[in-house]
């Protein structure tokens, strides 16, 4: 009987070991298959794979966390980033025109052709700008003051500089603004 029980030790010893090895070879067949559909799909049917992918993983992920308790975090973090886009709305709001216009700017200029044409109907050249829109982009009115202009500029450089994570062109229409305006 003792040897019965040694074989019977062995088995239930090598039953886990067995399932892990036919685990690991389905694995192995499933990233195989996987990588072949990968190859041969167009980038468009992938993209919404790996979107649908992310979903479910996300999806998956959430569910595993609220079923284990564990949202806590998850919770705080949704709660401290309402309170921060609160207490950072007004200043968006106070800006917004200005920015969105800066914006359009940017992606005129990023597909090649102005959004924007002058009286003449031609499109302005690289580096030009009208005293109109150089008021409008530093957010002053017609005929401010020299102090006022560089006010406005140091402000909006503070804000758009690209070393405080602003973008080239935008510093590049800001200062353009404010020498047309002072060149006067």
């Amino acid at each position: 009987m003792h040897a019965g029980s040694s074989l019977e030790h062995r088995l239930n010893i090598q039953e886990p070991l067995l399932i892990r090895i036919y685990l690991i070879l389905l694995l192995i067949v499933i990233t195989f298959w996987g990588m072949r559909r990968f190859l041969t799909v167009s980038p468009a049917v992938l993209a919404r794979y790996l979107k649908m992918l992310g979903f479910g993983v996300t999806a998956l992920l959430l569910l595993y966390l609220a079923a284990t308790g564990r949202l806590n975090w998850l919770f705080a973090l949704v709660g401290l980033t309402v309170a921060f886009m609160l207490r950072l709305m007004p200043t968006l709001l106070r800006y917004a025109p200005y920015l969105q216009r800066l914006w359009l700017d940017f992606n005129a200029k990023k597909q090649g052709s102005s959004q924007r044409q002058n009286k003449t109907g031609t499109t302005p050249g690289p580096g030009t700008m009208s005293a109109e829109e150089a008021y409008a982009v530093l957010g002053l009115k017609t005929g401010a003051s020299e102090a006022e202009i560089i006010a406005a500029h140091r402000q909006l450089m503070q804000k758009m500089h690209p070393d405080r994570g602003g973008s080239n062109y935008l510093a590049m229409k800001i200062n353009l603004a404010k020498k047309i305006l002072l060149n006067k």
